[in-house]
């Protein structure tokens, strides 16, 4: 393995590290897109495990303020997301493609109890 190929892969380890940022790139996955707005709502409520309209506006702000300052441009930087501040729109960029098969064994294992009960351990 060539220094640039480690180098991307701790860069996609250290961006999925983050359980915000792996349940956004879900929702933009499944969506191909989305707005701020609607995705900090959905955050909040997948975090609490709670419904979406049991989200109390002090949670949906610092999730707001969490995404746009630090996990969006984070994103944005490597090529993952591109987003508008200004609409709130955000969709996938081509850098998307390289840590998607790592995003989806992320997935598998937070959707799955038994591997979820393993990598508790």
């Amino acid at each position: 393995m060539n220094d640039a190929t480690a180098t991307r892969m701790e860069a996609a380890c250290s961006l999925l590290a983050e359980s915000q940022r792996r349940y956004l790139l879900y929702q933009l996955a499944e969506r191909g897109g989305g707005n701020v707005e609607d995705l900090v709502t959905e955050i909040a409520a997948w975090e609490r495990d709670v419904r979406p309209d049991q989200v109390d506006k002090e949670i949906r702000q610092q999730i707001y303020v969490s995404l746009v300052h630090n996990h969006l441009p984070r994103l944005a930087d490597y090529g993952i997301i591109d987003y508008d501040l200004r609409s709130g729109d955000i969709v996938l960029d081509d850098g998307f493609e390289d840590i998607k098969p790592l995003l989806e064994q992320f997935r598998q294992t937070e959707e799955d109890p038994e591997l979820r009960q393993l990598s508790s351990l």
